[in-house]
């Protein structure tokens, strides 16, 4: 890369709590953030849970009038991007001023469903004939490209905002499309954020026709295990995920606080099927290819990889493959977790706070677990840090998310020296 990049502010929202500490802490304990549905009545549906964000209060983030304005997918991206903004010391002083000029900070919002459950209710209610209007925000509510405005419109920023919808890569793509913007001179610093609510009759439905879901609706919290022989299909989950990314002279100039330095991203499209990833992961180990490039590294620094390890049958043995592919050797010798095991896949969302894992990762010097593991399975043969975390060196972590239409998308984070 040109220039160099750093993380100045994370925030999380997820099933395993609202905030960095929450989020963090429960996954190395190996916690599940995995139950049963609470939030509707999911009896006589083929899978009854999923991994919701538990204790999330949207007045401990917004105002009464902009939770009227936010369908939950917003909500939750605009509550993990003040933590990351606030992180970050991009705090307003007294005059409403931020430390950059407005005009120079951008946002990215990665996405797959936007209002999806808004979208469901709202048509639900007028076929059953409980409604005959509809709500005047329906909408501002659903459209994707408002979550990221929300953000902007709170603090008044004038650069950049754009929305990124590539299936479950979205949130590395916003993160990449936030660098991509930086490195062209567009912005000082990117609000990178993902953000997903789709948990609901409807999607669970239409994701179960494809089998693409777990249906251990006996051990919800057992349901997501990556990499396990014994694994069935993904567990929905929703959250929000916010990075902000700055230029190094920018965060130096205001003494932020530097996570971390982001060194390659990569993107690339399977162009074979829309829903099954290639099944020699061609793209896939292209896409973790470019991004080495890109960083100038070698395949020998990646010390820890945050896989995409959704737990389907077929997905995680290519993902496998893909890695064995591209690192040869070194496959055996550097760390792959799915945190997917402890929070569900969080689709768009996924990629930010799997991101704000490998960050963690860097600067603890520890790697999160991929819990659940309790059956080997022989295609899945590498050090998947199983069921506990463990401390070990991390200079170089890579994030990588792959989705339907074949998308997929990897990311570099490196140590920060100057």
């Amino acid at each position: 890369m040109k220039n160099k990049i750093v993380v100045t502010g994370i925030g999380a929202v997820t099933p395993l709590g609202v905030g960095v500490n929450s989020y963090w802490n429960n996954l190395l304990s190996g916690k599940s953030g995995i139950a049963p549905i609470s939030r509707f009545d999911a009896t006589g549906l083929p899978v009854t849970f999923a991994g919701e964000v538990p204790d999330f209060n949207p007045e401990d983030f917004m105002v009464k009038k902009q939770v009227k304005e936010m369908e939950l997918f917003m909500q939750f991206g605009y509550a993990a991007a003040a933590e990351a903004m606030d992180d970050a010391g991009l705090k307003e002083d007294a005059d409403g001023n931020l430390p950059l000029p407005k005009e120079r900070i951008g946002v990215v919002l990665g996405n797959v469903f936007a209002g999806i459950i808004d979208i469901a209710d709202t048509q639900d209610k007028f076929s059953t004939g409980s409604a005959s209007r509809v709500n005047p925000r329906f909408i501002t509510r659903i459209i994707g490209n408002i979550a990221a405005a929300q953000i902007a419109i709170s603090k008044g920023l004038k650069g950049p905002s754009l929305t990124v919808s590539t299936a479950c890569s979205s949130g590395i793509d916003a993160i990449s499309t936030g660098i991509m913007l930086i490195e062209q001179d567009l912005a000082d610093a990117v609000i990178c954020v993902g953000a997903e609510a789709a948990t609901s009759p409807l999607t669970i439905l239409g994701l179960s026709s494809i089998h693409a879901l777990s249906r251990n609706n006996e051990h919800p919290t057992e349901a997501s295990r990556p990499f396990d022989l014994n694994r069935d299909g993904f567990v929905m989950a929703e959250g929000g995920g916010a990075v902000i990314i700055e230029k190094e002279e920018s965060a130096l100039r205001r003494d932020a606080n530097i996570r971390c330095t982001v060194a390659g991203y990569a993107n690339s499209t399977d162009g074979y099927h829309v829903t099954s990833p290639h099944p020699e992961g061609i793209a896939a180990i292209f896409c973790m290819k470019q991004a080495l490039a890109v960083a100038g590294l070698p395949l020998t620094s990646v010390d820890y990889i945050n896989a995409h390890g959704t737990s389907t049958p077929k997905g995680d043995i290519i993902e496998v493959s893909a890695i064995k592919s591209l690192f040869g050797e070194h496959a055996y010798k550097l760390a792959v977790s799915s945190t997917k095991a402890s929070t569900g896949h969080l689709m768009g969302a996924g990629g930010v706070t799997e991101t704000i894992a490998c960050i963690k990762a860097i600067e603890e010097d520890i790697l999160p677990p991929t819990i659940n593991q309790t059956t080997p399975d022989p295609e899945c043969d590498l050090d998947f840090v199983p069921n506990e975390a463990r401390k070990a060196v991390v200079n170089v972590a890579m994030c990588n998310a792959f989705g339907f239409g074949g998308q997929n998308a990897s990311l570099l984070l490196t140590k920060y020296s100057k």
